[in-house]
């Protein structure tokens, strides 16, 4: 009884703040700086140009024709084996998209971190549900350089909208360089060992991140959780780059 009040409460206390907070800070539009729509910097045209992820292989995230059907693989991961059981993207890495992930990421935008996280809960709250979420760390000489990990500032709103645990269940083992500036080949290598679970981990988590591009990152990173005991790593991330 005290528990279903509370929770109602909390419940009512998170609203009426919310529209408090539109009322003395309105929303604006984090692309193209027009007001935004109700809690969400972000107006209805921008909106509508998102690249949302409608189609795409269940075990990659690369996307698909239309006409497959739904949790469809690729040619390329009914024949591989890897670690990811599902993979789910918000997005297609294409504007507005890559602007605000590249403000977010480089720039200390956390407003357009905030933002990429409301819009992932949008998507993904149909998915399968993980008994937990697990931000993929950034090392700690990368952290310190840019003062904060893009993976945790969108994992830690996205588990508290979808009512998950948010677990700190890997750690960065050594500072590896920048994919982006790799091959893929040269991104497998670098992230051999890079990843090592730690705590309690229940069995099915899913990992979340900014950007899957190759999927080295996440694939090495499932590894170790799959190494401690986790029966099912998934990896959900905002957007995918085809």
């Amino acid at each position: 009884m005290h528990a279903t009040v509370n929770k109602s409460l909390s419940g009512w206390v998170y609203r009426v703040g919310g529209r408090l907070s539109d009322l003395l800070f309105p929303p604006v539009c984090l692309v193209c700086g027009e007001p935004g729509q109700p809690g969400r910097d972000l107006c209805p045209a921008c909106a509508a140009a998102l690249p949302w992820l409608e189609s795409a292989c269940r075990g990659c995230a690369l996307p698909l024709p239309a006409t497959e059907p739904g949790g469809a693989l690729c040619g390329a991961c009914r024949s591989g084996c890897s670690p990811l059981t599902e993979v789910h993207a918000a997005f297609l890495y294409a504007a507005p998209m890559d602007g605000l992930l590249r403000r977010f990421k480089f720039h200390g935008d956390l407003a357009a971190g905030r933002l990429l996280a409301q819009l992932m809960h949008a998507q993904l709250a149909a998915v399968e549900r993980p008994q937990a979420l697990v931000p993929v760390p950034l090392h700690l000489s990368r952290l310190r350089r840019r003062g904060y990990d893009q993976a945790l500032e969108l994992a830690r709103p996205l588990a508290r909208a979808l009512r998950l645990p948010m677990l700190a269940g890997l750690r960065r083992t050594r500072a590896t360089a920048a994919q982006s500036e790799l091959d893929a080949a040269a991104r497998r290598r670098n992230l051999r060992a890079a990843f090592a679970a730690r705590g309690t981990l229940p069995a099915h988590v899913a990992l979340v991140d900014d950007v899957m591009t190759t999927g080295a990152t996440l694939q090495a990173a499932a590894r170790a959780l799959r190494r401690a005991g986790v029966a099912r790593v998934d990896a959900w991330v905002c957007a995918r780059v085809p």
